[in-house]
């Protein structure tokens, strides 16, 4: 099983970066998706899922109308499009299979001016 997370950066206040994981050695398409971030000093926290089937949706309520979770089951892909990004989303962000734990290595987002 691999977890490939790409697409993180170095971003002004204001900007946009979408976020990919691409996903191998399992039924991508039958499992919920889940993406994580850390920031320095502090505990990682859920972001943003996506349940398989009709792909609901759930935020966590600092992103909620900012961060869009969507995925690709053809592709394998999930992904994060995150607008009017703040200096607080710096971290880094994970991409996660929650019913097997499975975790990517991460992808930094740093957010500054």
């Amino acid at each position: 099983v691999q977890l490939v997370e790409s697409g993180g950066g170095l971003v002004q206040p204001g900007g946009s970066l979408r976020l990919s994981c691409a996903a191998s050695g399992f039924t991508f398409r039958n499992y919920a998706m889940r993406w994580y971030r850390q920031a320095p000093g502090k505990q990682r926290e859920l972001v943003a899922q996506i349940s398989s089937g009709r792909g609901s949706t759930l935020y966590t309520d600092p992103v909620k109308g900012r961060f869009t979770i969507s995925r690709d089951n053809a592709k394998n892909t999930v992904y994060l499009q995150m607008n009017s990004l703040k200096p607080e989303d710096t971290g880094v962000y994970y991409c996660n299979e929650p019913m097997f734990n499975y975790w990517g290595q991460g992808t930094q987002v740093t957010v500054s001016s």
